[in-house]
């Protein structure tokens, strides 16, 4: 059986909410990571590509009608090369990724882009249809994030706002407001020091603006921020509860894209692959307890592995809330918290949700290249109630 390798990968900066990316569409958005891959990589031909399979959350803007497939075109592919779009929410990109891993080991592909976009700062507002002729108003929402136009029959406990849920596991287990903005001053502390150091150069890419301009840098990630900064900030979704906007993640725009293909792909381009896809897992709990999903979707790939949490080397929890992250952590004791996001995650990162695990399984394949190699797993809360677990051997 074919082994699936991650070949290369690209990202844009993921930019902050209505900052330095929200001039670009969103279909144009999901193009840019693969010029960039097609330009690194000469001996590639466009047309060779089995396939283009993008995660993507939101679906209702410009990203409609299947952004996967846009992008080929938008990206100057030949119009032969098909693409499929595909949607777990948060961890939409990671199940790409998954399906494309999948489609090597199967041999029905050999060569394949996977990747995701989310451009939340175009998010549309949407309309719901009227259930009357002539209605007196019509019911528009913001799709950026979370619950729209819920099904009355969804118990309301379900579909509470996710910082809320977050929020309630967490207190339910005794953390405290102290130790989620200790954890989010880590991850800034982390993610700065890591562009300062060129930890990113090679994965993210400059973007080059219609203005002139020029992002750069990862816009939500704030060198200058301290204890008392984060301690000084409201409440977000309750009047005294411990999530802040400051422990949790923003809303951003950015996409991923990574090449994947067969060990004899990989020696006919000449690439020297970066990591190899060994499993994934996929579980759920009821939609209000989402952030405990990780949980079981690491034990089930442990399991699965045959390997204990002790010889994992390196482990990648996309940070949509502090009070998510150490959730998990608090259930998993076994784990060291010191190979958790050693570069910080996306509390300073950011969220673009189609893009987000895309990012976190990279990090951690070439965080374990550049320290010689190892074990590394990634994994992602998803809203309604998911959990995703990815492993790469690097």
């Amino acid at each position: 059986m074919p082994r699936p390798l991650i070949l290369d990968a690209t990202r844009t900066p993921f930019g902050r909410y209505r900052g330095g990316l929200a001039g670009i569409r969103v279909d144009d958005l999901a193009a840019l990571p693969i010029v960039e891959l097609l330009r690194r990589h000469d001996r590639l031909d466009p047309a060779r590509v089995d396939d283009v399979l993008l995660g993507n959350t939101n679906g209702a803007g410009e990203e409609n009608r299947d952004v996967a497939r846009m992008a080929v075109l938008l990206a100057g592919m030949p119009a032969t090369v098909p693409g499929v779009t595909l949607n777990r929410l948060c961890a939409s990109g990671g199940e790409a990724i998954i399906q494309a891993s999948r489609t090597l080991a199967a041999g029905d592909a050999d060569l394949l882009i996977a990747g995701g976009v989310e451009g939340m700062s175009r998010a549309p507002f949407v309309t719901a249809r009227p259930e009357k002729a002539f209605p007196d108003r019509l019911e528009t929402v913001s799709t950026a994030l979370g619950w729209r136009l819920v099904n009355p029959r969804m118990p309301k406990q379900w579909t509470v706002p996710l910082g809320l849920a977050a929020e309630q596991v967490a207190v339910e287990l005794g953390i405290t407001r102290e130790q989620m903005d200790t954890f989010a001053l880590r991850s800034h502390r982390r993610a700065a020091a890591a562009w300062d150091a060129g930890v990113h150069e090679g994965f993210a890419f400059s973007v080059q603006l219609a203005d002139g301009g020029c992002v750069r840098r990862d816009e939500s990630v704030r060198p200058e921020t301290s204890l008392d900064k984060l301690g000084k900030l409201k409440s977000a979704f309750s009047d005294h509860g411990p999530v802040t906007a400051g422990n949790s993640s923003p809303l951003n725009d950015g996409a991923a894209a990574v090449l994947m293909g067969t060990e004899a792909v990989a020696a006919e381009l000449g690439v020297e692959p970066i990591a190899e896809v060994l499993g994934s897992a996929v579980t759920a709990e009821e939609p209000h307890r989402f952030t405990l999903a990780p949980v079981s979707a690491i034990r089930k790939l442990l399991k699965r592995l045959r390997v204990q949490a002790e010889d994992v080397d390196l482990w990648e929890i996309n940070e949509a809330f502090a009070a998510m992250a150490l959730s998990v952590l608090h259930h998993l004791p076994e784990v060291d918290r010191e190979k958790v996001n050693v570069h910080g995650g996306a509390l300073a990162y950011g969220h673009p949700l189609g893009a987000s695990m895309p990012r976190v399984i990279v990090d951690v394949a070439r965080h374990l290249r550049a320290r010689g190699g190892g074990l590394g797993i990634a994994a992602a809360c998803v809203g309604v109630g998911q959990g995703v677990a990815v492993a790469v051997r690097a």
